[in-house]
């Protein structure tokens, strides 16, 4: 068995994880505050809305801690799925702060309700702010993991929430108009949802075990089947135990008079090199070998 340490996306991106928390509870502390002080529901609604955010990342950097905890007897493989965990807490949190918005705003078109348009539009002005800081640290960042997506998904939604209340204070402000919150926030629910939905999938995907969506297994058994003294290729299986730490179990059949030795340790370093393939299992079998309920 070859393993090669190889740090999680989300590891690698850890301050700027941290630099969004620190925006984005700051923000939240200003809405909080400002909420309070102008007797505005709507600010506060949204800040109770920004305490979910923040403890996403807060739960995302949480994440990353565990899944650098050292295995153990009982975790063999450590705390790797803990990202994948938070990938999909923050996913469902996400759907559901969706369905939610969908809900209110179906709610408000029966039932419009007055807003306090001036300090609605200031704070949102000075969220979009926060949020545009927020999603430069984790967009690049959320390419490489899954928990990492979830907390970009989830500063901007956010983004996309302060321009849409801005324009729709702005509306009201001028013309009165109080359909326009109802009708935006309809916008942002939709908009999230499909988004969130695929994140969603991708996080029970790993946990399903599924082959990762950047490896191709055709090209890691030919590459194997290409080494000298390997006759047969059989039981190859890829999968991820978070975003960016891949793992491979092989069997393979030897050709006659050959070191079964050295053969595994090309066939994990092909592995290991080619693919990124952090723990690398092969199981070397002598010419003519027959596995009891082979896989193909």
């Amino acid at each position: 068995m070859s393993h090669v340490h190889i740090q999680s996306g989300a590891g690698r991106n850890r301050s700027r994880l941290r630099g969004a928390l620190a925006l984005t509870s700051a923000y939240f502390l200003t809405e909080l505050v400002a909420g309070w002080l102008t007797g505005s529901l709507a600010l506060l609604a949204d800040a109770g809305h920004m305490l979910t955010d923040v403890a996403g990342l807060g739960l995302a950097l949480f994440a990353i801690h565990m899944a650098e905890r050292p295995a153990t007897s009982e975790r063999t493989y450590g705390y790797y799925r803990t990202e994948i965990l938070a990938a999909l807490a923050n996913a469902v949190v996400l759907i559901a702060i969706s369905v939610w918005v969908l809900i209110e705003a179906y709610e408000r078109f029966r039932h419009p309700q007055a807003i306090a348009s001036g300090p609605m539009l200031l704070v949102a002005l000075v969220g979009l702010g926060v949020n545009a800081g927020s999603i430069w640290l984790l967009r690049s960042a959320s390419e490489e993991s899954l928990n990492l997506k979830g907390a970009y998904f989830e500063v901007l939604s956010d983004a996309i929430s302060s321009v849409g209340v801005m324009a729709a204070a702005a509306v009201i402000w001028l013309t009165g108009w109080l359909y326009a919150d109802p009708l935006v926030s309809a916008g942002i629910g939709l908009f999230i949802l499909p988004r969130t939905a695929k994140l969603m999938a991708d996080a029970v995907g790993v946990l399903l075990e599924g082959t990762p969506a950047d490896v191709n297994i055709s090209d890691v058994r030919a590459a194997i089947a290409a080494i000298g003294g390997v006759a047969d290729v059989h039981d190859l299986h890829v999968w991820s135990l978070t975003s960016g730490v891949n793992a491979l179990s092989v069997h393979v059949v030897a050709t006659d008079g050959n070191d079964v030795g050295g053969l595994l340790s090309r066939v994990g370093e092909c592995a290991s090199r080619r693919f990124r393939i952090a723990h690398v299992t092969v199981q070397g079998e002598p010419p003519g070998w027959k596995c009891r309920g082979m896989h193909e």
